[in-house]
């Protein structure tokens, strides 16, 4: 349905919201090529295992403020003292589990980055291809979506380097936000400037 404020014809899954309104609109599908951003959606997707993402979307600063902007390089030198720290902050998610995952993660990430001078190198080669599927991506069809073949051997790959919850679920989700793959809906007001912004994206 339009969002009743501004008449436009979002995806299905935004609930109207001034914060799910601008994600939507400023970032959800756009490609992204920068390593920091790419580390930091990857981490935030593992601390949603199990919740929504506006839960994550409200904290978002407060990750932000703990993980020092999600540069990887800093976050790989976390030592115990900094998951006590984590831990206590009532403004993230404090499981521990996640937190010392992201802390990992952050020294896979370097190697990654080592290995193909980039982080956007690695992920990008893992695009979706939507040749195969429904050209028009409605509600009913986007709910079937829960991940793809790409999203399966990304997760798989990204396990055996070492990588922790990095199901294919969630990596499908990272993927549909980083603009791996356009799944705003084919009537959303977003799904043409995605096209767009997809096509003339430079080789990460």
């Amino acid at each position: 349905m339009p969002n009743a404020a501004s008449g436009l014809q979002r995806c299905f899954w935004v609930d109207g919201s001034e914060i799910y309104d601008a994600y939507h609109d400023h970032e959800w599908g756009r490609p992204v090529t920068d390593d920091i951003r790419l580390f930091e959606k990857i981490s935030l997707e593992g601390f949603q295992a199990g919740l929504s993402w506006i839960t994550i979307l409200k904290k978002r600063e407060n990750f932000r403020a703990g993980f020092d902007g999600f540069d990887f390089h800093k976050v790989a030198k976390y030592t115990e003292r900094d998951v006590e720290r984590l831990l206590a902050d009532a403004g993230i998610i404090r499981h521990r589990g996640k937190i010392e995952a992201a802390i990992n993660n952050a020294g896979r990430a370097i190697e990654l980055q080592h290995e193909f001078g980039t982080l956007a190198r690695y992920f990008w080669q893992f695009e979706v291809d939507t040749s195969k599927r429904p050209k028009k991506l409605t509600r009913e069809v986007l709910r079937t979506f829960t991940t793809a073949p790409e999203a399966i051997a990304l997760s798989k790959d990204l396990k055996k380097r070492g990588w922790k919850f990095v199901g294919p679920t969630t990596m499908y989700a990272f993927m549909q936000a980083m603009g791996l793959v356009n799944d705003h809906q084919h009537d959303c007001f977003m799904r043409g400037q995605i096209d767009a912004l997809r096509r003339d994206r430079p080789d990460p």
